[in-house]
């Protein structure tokens, strides 16, 4: 074409220009196309224009395009590995199987595995506040529902290894608290900043959708303050404590069938006046929460029991409401299995360490 132009005593056409129009034998127009070595590349938004006059190799040709290739690879993986975060966060903040679960020994063997992967999770969604409320509500039930329980039942035969159960129990809790912390952080970014300035101010913003890492949150530090009664410092945070429960109570007194009144019964029951405890709240927070469950809550009942019948040496109300617990069938309510499995299993310890409980 650059020849036949220059024999006709014209131009070669440059990039972009479309070169003489010719008659075909038909008589119809035959536009050429523009010429191929400086023709622009343009794929999906990606504008790379070849710059060499003359025609390139093969290997030439395919760079530029096993360059876009790459990037649309690249693309495509970071959105799928977003869709396998999202579907996974879904499935694993919900964690229904493990309520309905009879087995705690199988839930507890599978719960470490479950928060490890959570955690690699985190790394590729460090802001996703499914995740954060699961892994940190399954690191406060793991080292409060299974770890602390542990050291309980050793302390007699083992005090050294109790020890050992419940420093590994703190070290889990503090974790939980980080995770909780970065959940209401990703709420409201400077929450935590904030709380510890001004707790009131900073939990009255807070909104109904906000219970869950709100309860978690304080249960995790309630916890804590449970295995660390030496610690000042900790001891120190009761404060905080109360202020995130109180917030989580007035949004939605009836979250998870009165979970959050459960929380009072042991937080009012369990401590003296003196210490700003009143078994008369306690009570309150008790027949609340039997009202809320319909009486289908265990949990509550063991608390009182040891909260509040150990405390004042009541052992026929201690013998009652464990006996009760014992009777009831677990399989009745199936979304409270594994939590009323948990249950019985504290209620048989108890019962078997009355005497030592009662003077």
């Amino acid at each position: 074409m650059i020849e036949e132009a220059r024999a006709a005593g014209g131009r070669p056409p440059s990039c972009g220009q479309r070169p003489p129009i010719r008659r075909a034998a038909t008589g119809r127009r035959s536009d050429s196309p523009l010429p191929p070595c400086r023709k622009p590349l343009l794929t999906r938004g990606l504008f790379l224009p070849t710059v060499r006059a003359r025609p390139r190799s093969r290997g030439a040709i395919l760079r530029p395009r096993f360059v876009i290739l790459a990037a649309l690879l690249i693309a495509q993986t970071a959105c799928v590995r977003r869709i396998v975060v999202n579907a996974a966060a879904d499935a694993l903040s919900g964690q229904s199987s493990f309520a309905t679960d009879d087995d705690p020994e199988l839930v507890r063997d599978a719960l470490p595995f479950g928060l490890k992967t959570m955690e690699a999770l985190l790394a590729s969604a460090p802001g996703d506040r499914r995740l954060l409320l699961a892994v940190s509500s399954g690191f406060a039930q793991y080292a409060y529902g299974f770890l602390a329980f542990d050291a309980d039942r050793l302390e007699e035969k083992d005090p050294a290894a109790a020890m050992a159960i419940r420093a590994r129990a703190r070290r889990l809790l503090d974790r939980a608290i980080g995770y909780a912390r970065r959940g209401m952080d990703a709420a409201y970014p400077g929450f935590t900043a904030d709380f510890d300035k001004d707790r009131r101010v900073a939990v009255a913003r807070l909104k109904i959708e906000d219970v869950p890492q709100l309860y978690w949150l304080g249960a995790a530090m309630g916890a804590r303050l449970t295995l660390s009664r030496d610690d000042m410092k900790i001891v120190g945070s009761m404060p905080d404590i109360e202020a995130l429960m109180q917030r989580a109570l007035e949004l939605d007194e009836g979250w998870e069938e009165g979970t959050i009144h459960e929380f009072f019964v042991s937080w009012d029951g369990g401590r003296s006046e003196a210490m700003g405890g009143s078994l008369e709240r306690a009570k309150k927070h008790l027949n609340r929460v039997q009202e809320l469950s319909h009486g289908r809550k265990l949990s509550p009942l063991v608390t009182w029991a040891e909260s509040v019948a150990v405390g004042r040496q009541d052992r026929a109300e201690f013998d009652e409401l464990l006996g009760k617990v014992l009777a009831a069938d677990v399989n009745e309510e199936p979304r409270l299995r594994l939590v009323n499995t948990l249950a019985q299993q504290r209620a048989r310890w108890l019962q078997s360490r009355a005497d030592d409980l009662f003077l």
